[in-house]
């Protein structure tokens, strides 16, 4: 320790590297890396993003279409949603399909065979790199220079012609505050209007008539209405077939059918089990 002719290292010595801030640069590349990330995963499932079966909610963050409807459907014991997926998707605010814009993303190949998504305006490649957003409703989606080029002279989209007001213009993943405040203010406005992300109308807002209407569909003494020959009308029935024909997408009307098919199956085997119990409780 002493008379040796060695000297005893400061802490700061044995430190390869001191504690420092990230630079600008470092800031840029993590920034640059979670995109392309959240571009090419679903935020839901994570699993790879498919650009054909794609959707943004409000906010311009992209799912796959089936994680949301799994998500959306009750959870079976066939198959079980990850807790973590069901936290995740609780956090994104969304409650029906109408709350989600199924994109319209236009693809090409470079010369290795790569398929990429690019704007059909500019043939700019959209990703990370490339700020993009998407038009409410049709779903097209541009570069941002070439759609801010195109809404200075005329409200339509390029690609179908759809008329489209300023506000429904998303930003895809954007991470700017002015934006985000922006779109968050815009749902604001679409809720008080009783529309959607989609400009749907929004079911929850017509409750009140509904509620409002069911003393109508009753009879006086609040008894269900029957038909000519004395028997009840069967509203399960109708209210299955109209909701099978109501939606367009065949996968969607068959995972419906099959969920409402499972809940009349639980309903009546707990209302035997009740039956039983009560049974038993009278012996």
């Amino acid at each position: 320790m002493g008379n040796d002719g060695g000297s005893i290292p400061k802490r700061r010595e044995l430190v390869r590297e001191a504690a420092r801030l990230p630079t600008a640069s470092e800031l840029k590349a993590t920034a640059l890396e979670s995109l392309t990330h959240a571009w090419t995963t679903c935020s839901l499932s994570d699993a790879p993003l498919d650009l054909s079966n794609t959707v943004s909610d409000c906010r311009g963050r992209l799912y796959n279409y089936e994680s949301v409807l799994q998500c959306l459907m009750p959870s079976s014991s066939e198959n079980p949603v990850p807790e973590t997926q069901e936290a995740e998707f609780a956090r994104t605010g969304i409650t029906s399909v109408k709350d989600v814009v199924k994109l319209k993303i236009n693809t090409r190949k470079d010369e290795k065979g790569r398929e990429f998504a690019a704007c059909p305006v500019s043939m700019k490649e959209l990703g990370a790199a490339t700020k993009s957003v998407y038009v409410v409703p049709c779903g097209h989606v541009f570069a941002e220079v070439a759609m801010r080029e195109i809404s200075d002279t005329e409200k339509q989209c390029p690609e179908c012609s759809t008329p489209f007001e300023a506000r429904d213009v998303i930003p895809i993943l954007s991470t700017d505050e002015v934006e985000i405040e922006k779109m968050t203010k815009r749902i604001d406005d679409l809720k008080a209007l009783g529309l959607t992300h989609s400009l749907k109308k929004d079911k929850g807002a017509n409750k009140k008539k509904r509620k409002a209407q069911e003393p109508k569909e009753s009879g006086n003494n609040g008894e269900p209405q029957r038909e000519k020959d004395g028997s009840k009308i069967d509203k399960s029935k109708d209210d299955k077939n109209g909701i099978s024909s109501r939606i367009n997408n065949p996968m969607t009307a068959s995972l419906t059918a099959k969920v409402l098919a499972e809940q009349e199956e639980r309903t009546k085997r707990r209302k035997m089990m009740d039956g039983f119990k009560r049974s038993e409780a009278v012996r």
